[in-house]
């Protein structure tokens, strides 16, 4: 299991050149991330970001009526809080632990500072905020034009890339919250799944038993998301 106390698990703390890694490691935060918590809500004034290193942050668009959809996810490739350093302040997102685990929490005025200042930190998270917006307009295709169990091999292949092991601790309600569809329409994809003998679910545990053909079984949208982030983060992918 990778060490959560290592800011290093982070693929875009990894990448920093060491100069810069100097002056901004040490200001690092290391904080549990427990399953459904809240690290901000819509239109709320950001004042930290987060580098999850063992944990999964769900980004929701969440409705008047209270009905919500995942519009991205992030994982220990990435960063919550872009709003901070593009000038935004707030978010009409919802940022919500989809996966236990730790992150490390940085002052959203420190990183505004190094941003300004340092350059190959602000192209770094350029980058990023990029293929960001590349899975965000991916998902909102996704989730218009492909089938529920399209859409659920797309999320398990998502998260299972930020995990270390082939094992997710997600009940089919939450999952339905995360891809705002029905409970029902889940399960039903998830009993496809199981039958094939892609997946095994039990009692909020899921285990991934043959990805290549979970692969196979997705849209093209995870390949789409995946290859950008390739192409634009080559330095932060872990090997």
């Amino acid at each position: 299991m990778p060490d959560p106390n290592d800011p290093c698990q982070n693929h875009l703390l990894r990448a920093l050149p060491a100069l810069e890694a100097e002056r901004l490691l040490p200001r690092l935060e290391l904080v549990a991330m427990p399953l459904g918590h809240v690290l901000y809500e819509s239109g709320s004034q950001l004042r930290h970001v987060y580098f999850p290193t063992t944990s999964i942050v769900s980004l929701l668009y969440v409705m008047a009526d209270g009905a919500s959809a995942e519009i991205a996810v992030v994982g220990n490739e990435g960063m919550v809080g872009v709003a901070l350093f593009m000038g935004g302040e707030t978010t009409p997102s919802r940022a919500v632990v989809q996966s236990a685990g730790h992150a490390y929490r940085l002052k959203g005025q420190f990183l505004k500072d190094e941003f300004t200042r340092a350059a190959a930190l602000q192209h770094l998270l350029l980058r990023y905020t990029q293929a960001l917006l590349t899975q965000m307009a991916q998902t909102a295709v996704c989730n218009r034009h492909h089938s529920v169990d399209q859409q659920l091999c797309r999320w398990l292949l998502l998260s299972l890339d930020r995990l270390p092991s082939n094992k997710l601790s997600m009940t089919q309600e939450l999952i339905a919250n995360m891809l705002g569809v029905r409970r029902e329409g889940v399960t039903e994809a998830a009993g496809k799944l199981q039958v094939a003998g892609l997946i095994r679910y039990s009692r909020g545990h899921i285990t991934v038993l043959d990805r290549p053909r979970l692969e196979a079984q997705c849209c093209e949208c995870y390949e789409v998301v995946k290859k950008e982030f390739d192409r634009l983060l080559p330095d932060t992918i872990a090997t």
